[in-house]
């Protein structure tokens, strides 16, 4: 029982990975956020993150071009999204041929993905180093990170 709850209280501080993702959160341990801006405006600062993470070190490009994968990503959730938003659209309105409200429907589905495009990148940013960096799986970073911090505080 004292397990559960020392564990649960570790969970509410750190946050579990589905409200890491949502909040931007470093995946490493999930403190630090990944971006330097929270809101996506201006554009031109949109993809700006820190070379590493306020909190724990973990380097946020692991390599050279690591970001050039999120494309895959970015296009797995722009597919998802349609599907929703068609899936959305036949329920409220329905779809016809007939009638050309596929047209209609494709309308609504361009405009809101390029509408959408700046979260979209974000957070194919985020899910793709959450596939190559699991929670506190950099451990020895953060107290590298830890101590350099605190040497750089002292001198």
């Amino acid at each position: 029982m004292i397990k559960f709850a020392v564990k649960l209280s570790i969970m509410a501080h750190t946050g579990n990975l589905l409200t890491s993702i949502l909040k931007k959160k470093c995946p490493n341990c999930r403190k630090g956020d990944m971006f330097i801006n929270k809101s996506v405006f201006p554009l031109r600062d949109l993809l700006k993150m820190p070379d590493h993470c306020p909190q724990c070190g973990q380097k946020m490009e692991i390599e050279i071009g690591f970001y050039y994968g999120t494309g895959y990503v970015s296009y797995g959730i722009c597919v998802a999204l349609s599907i929703a938003i068609f899936i959305a659209y036949y329920l409220i309105l329905g779809i016809s041929w007939r009638d050309n409200s596929i047209f209609y429907y494709l309308a609504v589905n361009i405009t809101l993905i390029v509408l959408l495009q700046p979260w979209i990148i974000r957070y194919s940013r985020v899910l793709y180093l959450n596939m190559f960096v699991k929670y506190g799986q950099n451990r020895y970073i953060a107290e590298e990170f830890r101590n350099k911090q605190h040497h750089h505080t002292n001198s």
